[in-house]
């Protein structure tokens, strides 16, 4: 011990010199982080895109970040130091303190603290500020992804005009400040009709790099590679690309080592065949979008009181577009007239061919991305969008059904093929900037104002469409519109609208689309439809017509006919004429009879007849229809009873989507017979077997109300997920389950059966047996047993020897939520003695009104300690009294301590 004291300075041989020693070491480390600071304040006023910091200079910021660090570490031993540690920490300390001073004297550099950078290549661009709190928060988010080591590739994107250049051109600029992030940013704009000789020629010359023209496309990749390869962490900025780029054929490398691509483009679609980090530039908010407009007006516009409320009106018109903002505030900055304010709100509204001066930029901008769709087919989508009323939240699914009855889906045999097709159509208009979510209405879409002012600009010339939905028009307008070369006419939502009788003035053979839906028409002229010989979908859903012209019956092109919730409609003219008609929808009319002539629409492919008044479908009418992808013949409540066959619904193969009611069970098994593979049938059915409930709907369900159930031999299709039982008559041997008496088809087994229902079946003594239980109950997620008088058991035992077992056999449901069990008086059992039931899963458990039972047979889980716990997913037990609650039984002995905090008294 005495030698190691004595290896130390005897100067330093009590702890409080140590101290003090430590005491000057900070003293000095902050001297020298202050020169730290100084020095890097004149390195920013020195440094520029064509200079860098000298290698010495940054290794003395690194030598000086370690010190610090040393010094740090230091200060923690001191504290935690003994008498014998102390000697030789007192000599670290000392070679610290000269460290500290030594590098202090290196900091005080005599020449410049940077020098030219031959190797650095990014020049400034000229851009504007950013505007508005949704933009900064992407420029956020994009720098965040360029610090991210995990990120390689960004894509930046959105539609025309709402910034995306602007943003990169800030990133860019500011890249070109930034030390020691990245040894060169390159920036290329890639014009629309780039090709890769001219893209690689672009990239060289930013290295001030020459190649040459007739040089092989695959060799000059290969000189592209390897400069930038030799340029270390690079950033390659592409701004404005238009479509799917091969990195490999351009010469670009795969980023690494820090490097980053940075691309900015319109389609999602290139930014997901680059896999790049993805960053969605959306539109200003309704108050920066004023704010904007406001500042490129200018303040002697907005001086004037009297304009404020005319030019935030203009302003609104913009719809957040920052491009339509700056191009149309800039177009009306310095007018200080009323008149030509007023003049341009209602040019912008009424999309006049007169403010071309004004939407010239914007839709030439805005049009590249509709031009890009290539498809003529996915452009006539697109361009159908503008049908709907400006600002209107579409339903995805009514939008697609649409493109579907227009013929711009490929026509497939199979309906949910054609429905994949339309959602893939939205996504790639999605993906392009042309539609867009909505933010109000949840799972809606909706058209950007001008991009739809774009849409009806493009269709004003060809396709022509007169578009005047939700106007709040009272009487069909501007009748010399109506003329030979017109395609498409929308006047939905205009309530109270009135068709004149001169109406069309002029023959429209080439109009194929006429939507007239939700306007409440009462009476369209008998002449009407003799001049729109060439009509195709003829949409006049939600009118208070009480009959249809008789010109409707001559529409022989005619494929889809809807006249969904025309309440007062009773009757309609003969359509033996229209075999071409594909879709017909007469739900919600108060339609008596099947139309005359029907029985001829062999093309049928969807038809509805809800909640109509007819109450007698001729026998092999529907069999007609061998093309039937969806029929809906179900009753309302109030409404007249209506039965269909079982054996023509089964017959009827190209089914998808079938909802209607059978007699009685007799019916419901001859169309389950007809179920002889596992992919036939409907993959949606809502089927109703004597009176009709309509508690739940589920992709597939059954309900059976008020039958009289006296066979051994129910089938069921085997992959029905609901089943409701409600009010039957059941003549069940007292030891039989009842559940016992259904057979699954074409499969032996329920496998999909998640929700079943019982209510006011007096007889039932038995619900289920153990091995119906064990086998179809595996995906049963809510048991809801009601009001059965002489319910005793819900899983009863195979057999009196699995009653005496004295093995517990054990009921696994993994996905049931919900048990409820009311008003069940006779109930003595959940299941017998040796059973218990494992769920795991289970979140409410109701049992109100059964006195008689004793047991609650569930298995609790156990911890890691092997005691008991609840569920993990319990959330309520609700009962009906506490007296039940303190005599019912529980197979653990503080179970009920444990679950008391959910229990709820009904």
């Amino acid at each position: 011990m005495n030698f190691l004291l004595d290896t130390i300075d005897e100067s330093w041989d009590t702890q409080t010199n140590l101290v003090e020693r430590m005491n000057d070491l900070k003293r000095k480390l902050e001297g020298l982080n202050a020169l730290k600071e100084d020095t890097e304040s004149k390195i920013s006023l020195e440094l520029h895109p064509r200079k860098k910091v000298k290698k010495e200079v940054e290794l003395w910021f690194r030598n000086v970040d370690g010190i610090s660090d040393n010094v740090q570490e230091l200060q923690q031993k001191i504290e935690e130091r003994t008498a014998v540690s102390g000697g030789f920490l007192k000599g670290t300390v000392f070679k610290k303190i000269q460290e500290v001073e030594e590098l202090f004297q290196q900091g005080k550099f005599r020449d410049n603290l940077v020098v030219d950078n031959d190797g650095w290549i990014g020049q400034a661009l000229s851009t504007t500020t950013l505007f508005g709190e949704v933009p900064k928060m992407c420029m956020e988010k994009i720098w965040a992804y360029l610090r991210d080591d995990d990120i390689q590739k960004i894509g930046v994107w959105g539609m025309g005009g709402v910034g995306k250049t602007t943003i990169m051109k800030l990133i860019h600029n500011q890249l070109l400040k930034e030390t020691g992030e990245f040894d060169i940013v390159i920036w290329i704009t890639v014009s629309k009709e780039m090709n890769i000789i001219k893209l690689q020629n672009r990239i060289a010359r930013a290295m001030n790099v020459s190649l040459h023209e007739d040089e092989d496309e695959a060799i000059r990749a290969g000189m592209i590679y390897e400069m930038l390869a030799r340029q270390g962490k690079y950033v390659l900025i592409l701004d404005d690309l238009w479509d799917r780029l091969s990195l490999e054929e351009v010469g670009i490398p795969e980023p690494c080592n820090g490097s980053k691509l940075l691309v900015t483009t319109r389609l999602l679609d290139v930014c997901h065949y680059l896999n790049c980090r993805e960053v969605k530039i959306p539109t200003l908010s309704k108050p920066d979008a004023l704010r904007l407009f406001k500042e490129k007006v200018g303040q002697d516009v907005m001086n004037h009181s009297d304009l404020l409320h005319i030019v935030e009106s203009v302003a609104e018109q913009c719809a957040g577009l920052p491009l339509a903002v700056v191009t149309i505030a800039s177009t009306m900055k310095g007018v200080c007239n009323a008149h030509e304010w007023r003049n341009a709100l209602a040019e912008l509204t009424r999309h006049a061919k007169s403010v071309n001066e004004m939407e010239e930029k914007v839709f030439h901008q805005l049009r590249f991305s509709y031009d890009r769709l290539r498809d003529e087919k996915i452009k006539h989508c697109f361009l159908c969008c503008a049908l709907y009323p400006e600002d209107c939240e579409i339903d995805p699914n009514e939008l697609i059904k649409l493109w579907i009855e227009e013929g711009l889906v490929d026509e497939m045999d199979i309906m949910q093929v054609e429905i994949d097709k339309g959602h893939t159509i939205l996504n790639k208009l999605k993906n392009s900037c042309l539609i867009e979510n909505s933010t109000i209405g949840r799972g809606r879409v909706k058209l950007h104002d001008i991009v739809r002012d774009m849409a009806l600009h493009i269709t004003s010339v060809r396709p022509r469409f007169l578009v005047r939905a939700g106007m709040q028009l009272k009487e069909i307008s501007n009748v010399q519109d109506w003329n030979e070369d017109l395609q498409k006419v929308s006047l939905m939502e205009n309530w109270g609208l009135q068709i004149p009788s001169q109406m069309p003035p002029q023959k429209c053979l080439n109009l194929t689309t006429l939507l007239l839906s939700k306007c409440y028409i009462k009476c369209i002229p008998e002449c009407f439809f003799d001049k729109l010989q060439g009509l195709k979908t003829l949409d006049l859903s939600n009118n208070l017509i009480w009959s249809l012209p008789n010109s409707v019956s001559n529409l022989e092109t005619l494929t889809t006919l809807l006249l969904h919730s025309c309440e007062f409609l009773e009757e309609v003219p003969s359509l033996s004429k229209l075999e071409a008609l594909k879709k017909l929808d007469l739900g919600e009319t108060s339609i008596k009879d099947i139309p005359h002539g029907m029985e001829r629409l062999v093309n049928l492919k969807y038809l509805d007849l809800t909640g109509t008044k007819i109450t007698e479908i001729a026998d092999g009418t529907l069999a007609k229809f061998t093309y039937l992808q969806y029929l809906v013949v179900n009753n309302c409540f109030g409404k007249a009873d209506r039965f269909v066959k079982g054996a023509e619904i089964g017959g009827l193969r190209k089914l998808e989507i079938f909802k209607g009611r059978f007699y009685d069970l007799n019916e419901l098994n001859r169309y389950a017979q007809t179920l002889y593979a596992p992919k036939r049938g409907p993959r949606q059915y809502c089927i109703y077997v004597g009176n009709q409930l309509e508690y739940y709907e589920s992709e597939k369900s059954v309900e059976l109300n008020g039958c009289s159930i006296c066979t051994h031999d129910i089938k069921l299709p085997s992959d029905v997920e609901v089943l409701i039982i409600e009010d039957c008559i059941i003549d069940l041997c007292e030891k039989e389950s009842f559940f016992s008496w259904f057979t699954p088809v074409p499969l032996k087994i329920f496998l999909s059966l998640s929700r079943v229902r019982i209510n006011f079946c007096e007889t039932i003594k038995k619900l289920f047996s153990s091995n119906w239980v064990l086998h179809s109950l595996q995906n049963l997620n809510a048991l809801l047993v009601e009001d059965c008088g002489n319910m005793e058991e819900i899983i009863a035992p195979e057999s009196e020897s699995e009653e005496e077992g004295t093995s517990a056999v054990k009921f696994i449901l993994p996905k049931l939520l919900r048990l409820e069990l009311w008003n069940l008086p006779e109930l003595k059992r959940i299941c017998d003695a040796n059973g218990v039931i494992i769920c795991d899963s289970v979140e409410q458990i109701d049992i109100i009104e059964c006195p008689k039972l004793k047991r609650i047979p569930l298995k609790l889980p156990l911890r890691e300690d092997g005691q008991p716990s609840p569920p993990p997913s319990l959330k309520e037990i609700t009962i009906s009294s506490e007296e039940w609650w303190e005599l019912v039984e529980w197979d653990y002995p503080n179970a009920k301590s444990l679950l008391e905090p959910y229990v709820k008294i009904w």
